[in-house]
């Protein structure tokens, strides 16, 4: 019976995507070397484990919507799952790489989100959970499916910069939000009875009266 084992080699910019997506170099291997794996159907979850680095004081200012006050990330800082990704591994023996596509995303909606544009550098630390299907050969040449064991895992440091990065080639100096339909709504007649060109005049002259009316 197959035992496959996981390791995550590298990561990078998969080019040309109309979402942001990242792939992750695996590379998996399999005892006994001599059997054939015909294919795998290999899913994985990746979490964040925010607890193994430091943060620095523009971080932690940042993350505060996440986390709440440094004071209280004892109790508040805990590993998140940031998603779930699959992909099939073609036919080998003993041993292979593949790419994991991995697709991100800029909505402040999400803790995932909030997380990665709060740091500044370094790396994220990641977690890769994985589990799947394996479609083998066995001594006689009969084609056997075997589970992949949970206790399968990988670790990962990955560039904040590598996310900054990927984030700036589709969303270049621009960043997005989800409002309810009805405050939305509500600025939009306020930028239409103003006379205002565009959305970010619009939270400029807000902010600005915000802040004059707390001097």
């Amino acid at each position: 019976m197959p035992d496959l084992d996981f390791r995550v080699d590298d990561a990078a910019i998969t080019p040309w995507t109309i979402a942001p997506q990242v792939a992750f170099r695996i590379h998996v291997g399999n005892t006994p070397a001599e059997e054939i794996i015909h294919s795998v159907s290999l899913n994985c979850q990746i979490r964040l484990e925010v607890t193994r680095r430091q943060y620095a004081a523009d971080e932690k200012a940042k993350l505060g919507d996440l986390f709440g006050d440094p004071e209280r990330w004892g109790r508040t800082l805990r590993p998140m799952l940031w998603t779930l990704a699959t992909v099939v591994v073609p036919r080998f023996t003993a041993e292979t790489t593949i790419d994991l596509p991995v697709a991100c995303t800029f909505d402040f909606n999400l803790a995932a989100t909030k997380f990665f544009y709060g740091l500044s550098e370094g790396e994220v630390p990641l977690d890769f959970l994985f589990s799947g299907s394996v479609f083998y050969e066995d001594a006689n040449g009969s084609m056997q499916v075997a589970p992949i064991s949970w206790t399968k895992e990988a670790r990962f440091r990955l560039p904040v910069k590598l996310w900054q990065d990927l984030m700036e080639i589709h969303y270049p100096n621009a960043a997005w939000f989800q409002l309810r339909r009805d405050v939305f709504d509500r600025l939009y007649r306020y930028k239409v009875e103003h006379g205002i060109p565009t959305w970010e005049q619009a939270l400029e002259r807000l902010l600005q009266a915000h802040a004059e009316a707390h001097v």
